[in-house]
This record gives C-alpha cells, sequence and structure tokens, in this order.
C-alpha cells in the first residue's frame, strides 16, 4: 500500500545470478572437422543455452556458420594452425599458434570458461598443461570419464593422462573423482573404489597395496569403500573408480570394444527372421533407450581434471551430438567451480596423515635422519632438533573458475 500509512519499502535486490563465460570450441581438432564440431557448438547454442566461442581458421569456421544460418551470432577468434590428429606431445611445442593453444589463452585472459576439443587426445593434453598448467599441489592430471552404469554413471580416472602414478597420485586421483562426481552427478559423498585384481586390501601390485593403505587410513575427506575389480565397472558399485592412466585407458577401450561388438551381435539376431524382426519391432523403445545410454555421444568425452582451467576432451570421431553434449557438460562443470572444488578437496588430502609425503617431507625427514652422527657408547643421546618450517611454494595458477562479473541493476 501507498496511502496514509507506513511508505512502501523498496522491493528487495534479487541476488545475481554469476554466468561463467563462453566455452572455447576447438573447431579444427577431431575427424570431422570443422562441419561436425560448428554444427555441434551450434546445436549448443541453439539448444541448450550454452555460450560458447569458436577457435580456428576464421574463413572456414564462417563459411560453416553461413550454412547454418547462424552467421554474426556466435564470436570467432582466428587461430593460424591445427594439430593433426596423428600429432603426438611434441606438437605442443611445435605449434604454439595452434587452436588449443589460442583456446587456452583466452582461459587464460578470463575470456572463456573452458576447452573443448575433439583434436589428438595427447595433443590436447600436452597443450593445455603446457599453457594452463597444473593447479597448486596436483602432482599429475587425469582425464575422468563417464561409465554408463545405472541408476546413475560412473567416474573412471584415469583413462590415458598419467600413465605411471605413485600411490600418493592414486590418492590424488581419488580427491580429483571426488569433486568431479559432486558436479556431475549432485553426490556430496561420492564413494569411491580402487580398480584392482582382488577386493581384498591385499590383492594388488605394491602400488594399489600402498595406495589401499593411504585411502583406508587418513582423514581426508574421501569415502573409501574398498577395492574394485574389473567386473564390477558397470555394476554400479561406486561411484568413483581410480586406477593409473595406462590401466583405466585398457580397460575403457576394453568396454568400448564390447558394448561395439554386442550390439552389432544383436542387430545380426533380430535381423536373421521375420519373426526376430518382428520382436525387434515390438522391443524398439526400449533397445533405443539401451543404445543412447551405451553411446559415447551422450557423455560428451573426458575431463582433463588438475588444471587451471576446465578441459574437454572429446572423441576424435565425434559428431554434431557428441560436441553439443561436450560443450553442455563444459558449461555445467564451468557453472560448478570444478576448478575451485578440486583445489578445496586437494588441500584437505594434503592435510591428512599422509599429505606431507605427497611433497617429498618424508624424503627430506629420511636424509636429515641418515646425516646426523652416530652417537658413541655411553654417552647420552642428544635431544633432536625442533622441527624446521619448510615455507609454501608461491601460488602460480590462475583464477579458480572464469565467470562473469554480475549485471548491474
Amino acid at each position: 500500500m501507498t496511502g496514509q500509512g507506513e511508505p512502501s519499502r523498496p522491493a528487495a535486490r534479487r541476488p545475481a545470478v554469476v554466468r561463467p563465460l563462453p566455452i572455447a570450441v576447438d573447431t579444427m581438432g577431431g575427424d570431422h572437422a570443422p562441419g561436425e564440431i560448428i554444427e555441434g557448438a551450434v546445436d549448443a547454442v541453439r539448444e541448450h543455452g550454452v555460450r560458447v566461442v569458436l577457435v580456428g581458421q576464421a574463413p572456414r569456421i564462417q563459411r560453416e556458420l553461413d550454412r547454418h544460418g547462424f552467421a554474426g551470432k556466435i564470436p570467432i577468434v582466428h587461430a593460424e594452425e591445427a594439430l593433426d590428429m596423428g600429432e603426438g606431445a611434441l606438437a605442443s611445442w611445435r605449434k604454439p599458434k595452434s587452436s588449443i593453444a589460442i583456446a587456452c589463452h583466452l582461459i587464460k585472459q578470463g575470456r572463456a570458461s573452458a576447452l573443448v576439443s575433439a583434436g589428438s587426445t595427447a595433443g590436447v593434453v600436452a597443450t593445455s598443461r603446457l599453457r594452463l598448467k597444473g593447479q597448486q599441489g596436483v602432482m599429475r592430471p587425469a582425464i575422468a570419464v563417464a561409465l554408463p552404469t545405472t541408476p546413475r554413471p560412473t567416474i573412471l580416472l584415469d583413462a590415458g593422462a598419467s600413465v605411471d602414478v605413485k600411490p600418493e597420485g592414486l590418492v590424488q586421483f581419488a580427491a580429483l573423482g571426488t569433486a568431479y562426481a559432486q558436479i556431475l552427478l549432485g553426490v556430496e559423498r561420492p564413494t569411491v573404489g580402487l580398480l584392482t585384481i582382488g577386493s581384498e586390501p591385499g590383492k594388488g601390485n605394491k602400488v594399489t597395496k600402498r595406495a589401499h593403505e593411504l585411502l583406508s587410513g587418513g582423514s581426508h575427506g574421501i569415502e573409501f569403500a574398498g577395492n574394485v575389480e574389473g567386473h564390477d565397472l558397470l555394476r554400479g558399485v561406486v561411484n568413483v573408480v581410480v586406477t593409473d592412466g595406462f590401466t583405466g585407458n585398457v580397460a575403457l577401450k576394453t568396454m568400448e570394444g564390447t558394448v561395439r561388438t554386442a550390439f552389432a551381435e544383436i542387430r545380426t539376431a533380430m535381423t536373421a527372421s521375420t519373426p526376430a524382426r518382428f520382436g525387434a519391432l515390438l522391443q524398439r523403445r526400449r533397445l533405443q533407450e539401451l543404445r543412447d545410454r551405451l553411446d559415447p555421444d551422450t557423455y560428451g568425452g573426458g575431463v582433463l581434471l588438475g588444471l587451471n582451467g576446465t578441459v574437454v576432451i572429446a572423441h576424435g570421431a565425434s559428431h554434431a551430438r557428441a560436441i553439443a553434449s561436450a560443450c553442455e557438460l563444459a558449461h555445467r562443470l564451468a557453472s560448478g567451480r570444478i576448478v575451485e572444488r578440486i583445489r578445496e578437496q586437494v588441500a584437505a588430502t594434503r592435510t591428512s596423515r599422509f599429505g606431507r609425503w605427497t611433497h617429498g617431507e618424508r624424503d627430506a625427514q629420511d636424509k636429515d635422519r641418515n646425516s646426523r652422527p652416530a652417537e658413541r657408547p655411553g654417552e647420552a643421546p642428544k635431544s633432536p632438533e625442533p622441527p624446521r618450517e619448510i615455507p609454501a611454494p608461491a601460488a602460480e595458477h590462475a583464477p579458480p573458475d572464469r565467470t562473469e562479473p554480475p549485471a548491474a541493476g
């Protein structure tokens, strides 16, 4: 009311919504670039409302946007070079002006919140590590992929970024996977399993045995559920499965090949006779749902975790649907502030009882202990010197996540 009573109060201002910056899409990476890549980016804008910036050879991008009726609606950043699908890690040094390098530069400048690329995995990983750098305290990055389990996906990492890791590295992978699952799955306390050759604590090699001890015995904010085996990967027994990059990549490609073979056999069986085709027609909807759930394009690709920026690596043979899913995934992770969550989770592991081992302090203590002079018989033992503080390394990373300032008013 605005009459003679108490004067009306101005309406309370709603808290401003902070939107993530656009997703930088590498249009030159992939077997079907740039056509399928740009079409997927356009679909992400049109259907999911994701903001993108296209990075690559501007004339080719402009022609594709004209074909889709999106000319002038999506910003373009020109890149002179592109990484070929057959190029490995050294390409990150040979081609400093590649579309992937330029996209990483946009993230560092605060002009993009994430990178999506279907280029060579080795090239994307190497270039991203070189340009974005690892987060403070993270020893090795890891690629996290979603496995098609029910009722929700299972996160597997590492899928190929770091093939040789130490036990402490597997513990950090558990921290990275926990932060990722909190955003992707919406689970506050995701359970973590360690992939090895037996469910008993004593099964595995030296690395997995030691990693099991560390995960079992520290207050590190990780909900460790014990060991899991290969046949548990698609059963959804845990939310996150942790392993080294060599084992994880072999397991992932084995599952992909098995799914393709199984679907080929099912298709052959269902078209072998008229009754079989009639039965397939009756089950068409259920089969389509199963196919969509097992299709890697549904999940967008793997996410390179542990860097000062979000990097989504789509499959090299990705079509438009997979790129649109990858853009939506990158947008979701940037909105959930994945980089900041990882930083907090890794900090929790460093403050646990085994955290100092991650940074080599145990080796320094052993060296100091071995350098002390031996005590002579009958001589009173000398009191140990007080421990010296080790200064923390200077922070050397970009802001946690790239977001736009809230709109005024």
